[in-house]
């Protein structure tokens, strides 16, 4: 019997490393014909169509992802094509003559205002090209309608609706939660407008916090309202006043307002476009999507002088970090390599960032100073570049963001947990401490701070921010005293980042590219993004653990996700933070 058990488990644990070394085989096979078919160019056929679809979450940049566009056991992984390969393949569309216009599906959009700037700019030089764009959804958001807008005629499904209400924002609360489990944030924070931290103290908001969310919200409104208005030819006012008063409250509603074009089937859009090819009705348009017009051939340059786009998304955080997350270790060993490499004519860093680790910023912050006394940095400013975003982006030479990017929040803050009551009256956890040193149990999680220990992480806080506030002096030619008054850690939209003096113009990726293009000198060049990605199979186990379980919580959680990753996320902060107060999700 004995024999019996021990063939059966060696011939289980053979069935179990066979299969683990299967499933290696698998995914080197698929990796490497993902890799490869990534890599061939794709060609146009003559009178094609650019069907253009934003409606995901569009990342900064492409990732390494074989499973991505695959559907395996259920699990769909749509190929997420990163925001600067769009603004390519927009650019692409325009030089390429074989495409005669683009097909924008407008449905709900899920990306941030200052991202869809950038798309939208894009199409609004498409157009100078005299091809067309019409935009088509059957849902369409405000997000989505923003950048359609832009297009030459926008359909609606007849059964369709458009959401035009304005922009609000929600903040969540949590000390009644944190108070019900036995749990105690304790914050400390140098910085009246530095809420990071508040909804986890606080029932409700404070006044410094509305009011810095009242600005910059009220900035992000006022452009779109502007740039729609403009692109539709309609009244500023009559158009602020279709959407404070949702006067669009059906398809038709839309037509008569004149805010969209008409009201069609898809099959009576593509009708349209048929006649403007010169097409024959049974004639199928030739649409290519956007997977196939980013390996369409474009321009390239095999040019010695290179250009570093250097990507910073994500927290920032000590050590490698991965590619969604700003490691100071792999970001500023990656800045070392352009400074020292001499094919590297100027750095320009990408920053989608709403802070992190204050000391992991300085790390970073180190690297860029350096670089720039070498050689030209500039900043192209995402979605957010705030706290310790802006704390990195402050030494460049030029600054470039977007109006409706986010940014600022120069302030600093640490949170201790006290769990006694979690522990000891919920959880019958009882810790003992022997210790030698007054301080060396500082932070333990079963007790509260004492006023000696709060007072030393305070002091620590505040000396964090004084090197914030000199280096942000420092970078923008501004005295401490200047930087302080618009610190003390208040949110700033784009728009009042410039008339502060904390940003410098306004435009995306690309304008920035051009100005370190003119900085350098140069006739000629290539850009080179890094650094470089992950390799694909750790992503591909990244997704099998880690984000099956996220996809779970995110089924049964809905639209309380997000609630719940900030709390998680509040609980895991380690050290003094440079970090935004919120999360910022315009509605």
């Amino acid at each position: 019997m004995k024999q019996f058990f021990k063939f059966m488990f060696a011939s289980i644990l053979g069935v179990i490393i066979g299969s683990f070394l299967l499933l290696f085989i698998l995914i080197g096979i698929v990796s490497a014909f993902t890799s490869s078919a990534s890599k061939q160019e794709f060609t146009l056929n003559e009178k094609s169509v650019f069907e253009l679809d934003i409606n995901y979450s569009i990342p900064e940049r492409t990732l390494n992802n074989p499973f991505e566009g695959l559907n395996l056991g259920g699990f769909s992984n749509p190929k997420s094509i990163g925001l600067q390969d769009i603004l390519s393949s927009i650019d692409k569309a325009s030089e390429n003559e074989n495409v005669k216009g683009i097909l924008l599906k407008a449905e709900v959009s899920q990306n941030s205002y200052a991202t869809l700037e950038e798309i939208r700019n894009a199409l609004i030089k498409f157009k100078k090209s005299g091809k067309f764009i019409y935009a088509y959804g059957e849902y369409m958001d405000e997000h989505a309608y923003y950048v359609a807008s832009v297009s030459d005629k926008i359909f609606l499904n007849p059964s369709g609706e458009l959401l035009l209400n304005g922009f609000s924002q929600q903040v969540v609360y949590l000390k009644g939660m944190f108070e019900k489990i036995g749990v105690e944030p304790q914050l400390i924070r140098h910085g009246k407008y530095k809420s990071a931290g508040e909804p986890f103290i606080a029932d409700k908001m404070s006044n410094e916090n509305r009011q810095q969310i009242e600005a910059y919200m009220g900035n992000l409104y006022s452009h779109f309202v502007v740039q729609i208005a403009k692109s539709r030819k309609i009244n500023e006012a009559d158009f602020r006043n279709i959407v404070n008063e949702l006067k669009v409250r059906n398809a038709n509603d839309a037509v008569k307002l004149k805010v969209i074009d008409g009201l069609k089937y898809r099959d009576e859009v593509e009708a349209l476009i048929k006649t403007k090819l010169a097409l024959e009705e049974k004639t199928k348009i030739s649409f290519v999507n956007l997977g196939k017009m980013n390996k369409v051939k474009g321009n390239t340059s095999i040019s010695d002088n290179k250009i570093a786009v250097v990507y910073c998304v994500g927290d920032i955080v000590s050590g490698s970090g991965d590619d969604e997350t700003i490691g100071s270790d792999r970001i500023a060993e990656t800045i070392k390599k352009v400074r020292e490499d001499d094919t590297y004519k100027a750095l320009v860093l990408r920053v989608n960032s709403p802070g992190g680790s204050a000391l992991a910023s300085d790390v970073i912050w180190r690297e860029i100073t350096l670089c720039k006394k070498v050689k030209p940095v500039i900043v192209s400013m995402g979605a957010v570049a705030a706290s310790g975003g802006y704390y990195i982006a402050a030494p460049a030479d030029v600054i470039v963001a977007e109006p409706n990017t986010i940014t600022g929040s120069i302030g600093v803050f640490g949170m201790l947990i006290n769990a006694k009551e979690l522990l000891n009256n919920k959880l019958g956890v009882k810790i003992e401490t022997v210790k030698f040193g007054e301080f060396s149990d500082l932070g333990s999680p079963d007790r509260p701070l004492t006023t000696a220990e709060r007072q030393v992480v305070q002091n620590a806080i505040d000396r964090v921010y004084a090197d914030f506030v000199k280096r942000v002096a420092e970078g923008r030619k501004l005295t401490e005293a200047q930087v302080d008054s618009i610190a003390q850690g208040r949110v700033w939209s784009g728009i009042e980042a410039k008339q502060i003096g904390l940003v410098d113009e306004f435009g995306g990726l690309d304008r920035a590219i051009e100005i370190a293009v003119k900085k350098a000198k140069l006739s000629e060049h290539r850009v080179v993004s890094l650094p470089e990605l992950k390799d694909p199979l750790e992503e591909v186990f990244k997704t099998m653990s880690g984000e099956a379980s996220a996809y779970f919580m995110k089924q049964e959680l809905g639209s309380n996700y997000q609630h719940y990753l900030e709390a998680k996320k509040a609980l895991q902060y380690q050290g003094i933070q440079v970090r935004m107060p919120f999360t910022v999700d315009v509605e």
